[in-house]
C-alpha cells in the first residue's frame, strides 16, 4: 500500500467498492467557520501559506509541539520562511492527521505527490504558489472543484448577511447559508459584554434595558437570519445549560450586570441559561437545527492566551464535566419539538451522548467526532459507537468545522474513507449485507445532512 493510495484507510475489499460509492458524492457541510469575504472577493490566494497553514489551528499546535518558534507560526516572519520551517518539521507529524490533511490537499487540489519535508520545501513552496496564480484555484473554483452543494458558516447576531446573497447570486445556487451562532450575547461575565450587547442593539436600532428588550434584538436577528436563508443556530458551550431559568431572576442578573455589578458565576448560569432556553424556543419555531458543541475548556495556556489572546490553540478537553443533569433538562423542555445535534470535545462523553439521543427520539442526532476527535481513530471509535448504541442511520452528517476551504475536500475524503472502512468491516463479518452498507454510506454522507437541516 502506498503513500494515499486508492486504499488509503480502507481494510477490506467491501470498504473500496463502498468508498467508489460515495468519494464523488456532492459535499453538504452544515458547519464551519468559513471567511465569507475571501469567497465572495474570490481573490487568487497571496502564497501557499494563506492557503494551507495562516489560519489552521491544527497546523500552528503541531509546529509548537515540534519546537517551531512562535514568530514562524503566527509572528511576522516571511510567508515563505514560515512555510520552510512548516516543511522541516513535517516528518515529525507523521501518524497526526494534520500530516495526511495536508499531503491530501498537496496531491488532490495540487498535484504534488512529494511528502512535505527540508529537502522539498522550497520545491513545494515554489510549485504551489505557481498554481495560485491559475483561476481554477480561487476560493469559488476551489468550492466548485470540491463538490461543495451548500455550506453553512458561523455567524454572529450581529452580523449583515449582505456578502452571503451576493456569493449565491454569483453562484447561481444557495451554496452558502448563514448560520446563527449566539454564544457572545450570553456570556455576561465575559469582558467587553455590555459593549457586545450595546452593538447587538445598536445593529437593530434600539435599547437594551431589560431582558425583555434582549429578547426582542435576539428575535429580530434571528428572523432576519431566517430570511436570508439561515437553518441552524450553533452553541459553543464548555457544559451544557439547562434553559429552564426564571425569567424574573435572568432579567435581574442582567439589570446588575447593566449597572457595573460584579457577576457571580450562579448568576451567570441563570441568565446564559435562561437565554438558551428562549433561543431553543426560536429555533422550534423556525424548524431549525440547535447545534451543541460541548466540552471545551478555553485558553487553559496562559501565555498564548496573554500573547496572542483567544482561541490561539490552547483549548483542551476534560471528562471530568458532568454534561448529563442540564443537558436532559434541556432536551426534556423541547421534548419532540426542536432537532438537535449533540456534538463533543471528549470521546469519553460519547456513551452519555448516544444513550441520551436513543432515549429522546428521532429529533436529537449525534454529529460528527469533532475537533479532538475528527481524526482516523475518533471517527471510527464514534461510528462504531453509534452503530452499538444508537442508529447509524440516524448520523447527522459530517462537518469540516474549518477555516480554510481548501481542507474541505481532505476532511470529507478522510471521513468518507474511516466511514466505508467501518460499514465495509460490518458487512464482511455478516453484519449486513453489501447493498446495505451502500446505502447506508450515502444517508450518512448526503441525505442524512441535507434532509435533516433542510439544506
Amino acid at each position: 500500500m502506498g503513500f494515499l493510495d486508492k486504499k488509503y484507510l480502507l481494510g477490506n475489499k467491501t470498504a473500496v467498492k463502498i468508498f467508489k460509492k460515495v468519494a464523488s458524492l456532492p459535499v453538504v457541510d452544515p458547519h464551519n467557520h468559513a471567511d465569507v469575504k475571501e469567497i465572495a472577493e474570490n481573490k487568487n490566494y497571496i502564497n501557499p501559506w494563506q492557503v494551507f497553514a495562516a489560519t489552521d489551528h491544527y497546523v500552528w499546535e503541531m509546529l509548537r509541539k515540534c519546537g517551531v518558534p512562535e514568530v514562524y507560526i503566527t509572528g511576522n516572519a516571511p510567508a515563505e520562511e514560515k512555510w520552510r520551517k512548516m516543511a522541516e518539521a513535517f516528518p515529525l507529524i507523521a501518524g497526526n492527521p494534520v500530516y495526511e490533511w495536508v499531503h491530501l490537499d498537496l496531491q488532490r487540489c495540487f498535484g504534488i505527490d512529494e511528502p512535505l519535508c527540508k529537502s522539498t520545501g522550497k520545491k513545494t513552496w515554489k510549485a504551489v504558489a505557481e498554481k495560485l496564480k491559475l483561476p481554477c484555484n480561487r476560493p469559488r473554483e476551489i468550492l466548485r472543484r470540491t463538490n461543495v452543494e451548500v455550506m453553512c458558516s458561523t455567524d454572529d447576531p450581529a452580523d449583515i448577511l449582505d456578502v452571503h446573497m451576493q456569493i449565491n447570486r454569483v453562484m447561481g445556487s444557495t451554496i452558502i447559508r448563514p448560520t446563527w451562532r449566539p454564544d457572545r450575547a450570553i456570556k455576561i461575565t465575559s469582558t467587553g459584554w455590555r459593549r457586545y450587547i450595546e452593538r447587538l442593539a445598536g445593529r437593530f436600532a434600539v435599547k437594551c434595558r431589560s431582558i425583555k428588550d434582549v429578547e426582542d434584538v435576539l428575535r429580530r436577528s434571528h428572523d432576519y437570519f431566517a430570511e436570508c436563508g439561515c437553518r441552524a443556530s450553533d452553541h459553543g458551550v464548555e457544559r451544557p445549560l439547562a434553559g429552564t431559568e426564571d425569567r424574573k431572576d435572568a432579567n435581574r442578573v442582567f439589570m446588575k450586570a447593566l449597572q457595573g455589578g460584579t457577576i457571580s458565576s450562579g448568576e451567570a448560569n441563570v441568565f446564559a441559561g435562561y437565554l438558551f432556553g428562549f433561543m431553543g424556543e426560536l429555533d422550534a419555531e423556525k424548524d431549525w437545527v440547535f447545534q451543541l458543541h460541548i466540552g471545551a475548556v478555553r485558553d487553559v495556556g496562559k501565555t498564548l492566551f496573554e500573547t496572542l489572546g483567544a482561541d490561539s490553540g490552547g483549548d483542551v478537553s476534560s471528562h471530568f464535566i458532568d454534561i448529563l443533569p442540564p443537558l436532559t433538562s434541556f432536551l426534556n423542555r423541547f421534548d419532540n419539538r426542536l432537532k438537535t445535534v449533540l456534538y463533543c470535545l471528549d470521546a469519553v462523553h460519547y456513551a452519555t451522548l448516544a444513550s441520551t439521543a436513543r432515549a429522546f427520539g428521532a429529533k436529537v442526532r449525534l454529529g460528527s467526532a469533532w475537533w479532538l476527535c475528527d481524526n482516523p481513530i475518533g471517527m471510527k471509535r464514534q461510528l462504531e459507537y453509534i452503530g452499538s448504541v444508537d442508529l447509524l442511520s440516524a448520523f447527522a452528517g459530517m462537518v469540516s468545522d474549518s477555516r480554510k476551504i481548501l481542507s474541505y475536500g481532505s476532511r470529507f475524503e478522510m471521513f468518507r474513507r474511516v466511514l466505508s472502512d467501518v460499514l465495509g468491516g460490518m458487512a464482511e463479518m455478516g453484519q449486513m449485507t453489501e447493498e446495505t452498507a451502500e446505502a447506508l454510506a450515502k444517508r450518512m454522507c448526503y441525505t442524512n445532512p441535507k434532509e435533516f437541516f433542510n439544506l
